[in-house]
């Protein structure tokens, strides 16, 4: 029986309409793979024999432009969506050029809206470029998609019991679904003020791998500062900025910075139910200690005060009985001249992973920049490390390479 096809809501359809000549909309995972390389066919021959798993990559656009829907692609083309760039290898440059090139293009709309590059390594393993639409998937999706369909089955110890694929992707969407509600405010909106990365941007990407341990990252932040592994984050993040504007724009101001906190609690229907609150980081303080007290202490009144929840109780209100209020209130709230980037960090494996008998030696994540916000960093910790991935218009934001090495560097400050 021929599946329903499944009407596009009206977010959906915003975040679709999102992409621009300027704005491709989807996110992306860069899996590196140490000894050895899958041969591509047996790598597509797994991808496909696990889809049941993952039904949101089986859906593809359909319907008139108005009235968009999601139908199931009736031939997957496996060829089509897992891709061989070829023999010749790669060095961590020609890596980086390689995914901000892919970054910029856009997937095939007349498929279903995910491709993995395999790009070869000179020291012999390779990396999975796996770009996914953010209609389809966000961050922390896209690591629920990876353990359905690309790590090895043997390595997922942490499954919940007595839940069905289905049941996980329908909870998983009502949270994606809430949380890109506002992806056109919060991240595209424009504004007169001016930050470092307020800024109108071109179609070219840049982007950076950086990696900090996480163990002694979340102690050295506990012991120092009673401080929180995502304080400690902003912490490295603002001190590698305060290097960055240093050297290329000379005045330090502080900086805003949206923070996502999870509003999932056990028993409730949804996977992960998400809202923000905005805090202050820093950059004009000389100290590092003093910068991560700082951030910790603000966001201990954040937390104490409810304020994601706040927010999150504000838009579901205003959304019910008074729409247009709603998107003025986010479109103010997502202004440049409330927070100059966004800070992302998703929870990816704690175990080692495998995919086809071959060990994933790292996992960055990376998420498409917007109007005036010509810089965004993505976190997702990973066996023991936290791994990081810087993503900017070279245009704007020069030497995107110094700054990832001044974020890895803070680090040392607190272990």
């Amino acid at each position: 029986m021929e599946a329903a096809a499944i009407p596009l809501s009206p977010e959906d359809r915003a975040i679709l309409e999102l992409e621009s000549p300027r704005i491709a909309g989807h996110t992306c995972k860069v899996i590196v793979l140490a000894d050895g390389r899958p041969e591509i066919g047996e790598l597509r021959d797994a991808v496909v024999s696990r889809l049941e798993a993952a039904p949101e990559l089986l859906r593809r656009l359909d319907g008139p432009a108005d009235a968009p829907v999601w139908t199931q692609d009736p031939e997957l083309d496996p060829a089509a969506h897992i891709v061989s760039a070829g023999a010749a290898e790669m060095d961590p440059n020609g890596l980086r050029e390689a995914v901000g090139g892919l970054f910029a293009q856009r997937l095939d709309r007349s498929r279903p809206l995910w491709r993995i590059d395999v790009l070869p390594l000179d020291q012999g393993g390779c990396a999975l470029v796996w770009r996914i639409h953010h209609a389809l998937a966000d961050g922390t999706t896209a690591v629920r998609l990876a353990r359905a369909v690309l790590f090895d089955e043997g390595d997922l110890t942490g499954k919940a019991p007595g839940r069905s694929p289905a049941a996980h992707a329908a909870e998983d969407d009502a949270r994606r679904r809430h949380h890109l509600a506002g992806l056109l405010h919060r991240e595209f909106a424009r504004s007169r003020s001016r930050s470092p990365f307020d800024a109108r941007i071109g179609t070219r990407r840049e982007v950076e791998f950086a990696r900090i341990p996480l163990g002694p990252l979340h102690d050295g932040a506990k012991r120092l500062a009673s401080a929180t592994l995502n304080d400690a984050v902003l912490a490295c993040v603002a001190g590698g900025l305060r290097r960055w504007i240093e050297q290329h724009h000379g005045k330090l101001d502080d900086l805003r910075v949206k923070v996502p906190v999870s509003l999932h609690q056990q028993g409730d229907a949804v996977g992960n139910r998400d809202s923000y609150f905005s805090l202050c980081l820093p950059v004009s303080q000389s100290s590092s200690l003093e910068r991560l007290r700082q951030i910790h202490a603000e966001s201990v009144e954040r937390k104490e005060a409810h304020d994601a929840k706040e927010i999150d109780d504000l838009t579901r209100e205003l959304a019910r009985v008074a729409p247009r209020m709603e998107h003025l209130a986010k479109r103010l709230e997502s202004s440049p001249r409330r927070f100059a980037l966004n800070v992302s960090n998703v929870p990816g494996p704690p175990e080692r992973m495998t995919i086809l008998g071959k060990r994933v030696a790292s996992v960055h994540s990376f998420a498409e920049i917007g109007e005036r916000h010509a810089l965004r960093i993505a976190a997702l910790s990973y066996a023991g490390d936290l791994y990081l991935g810087l993503c900017a218009d070279p245009e704007v934001v020069h030497d995107l390479g110094d700054l990832a090495r001044a974020i890895e560097e803070e680090a040392h400050a607190f272990v």
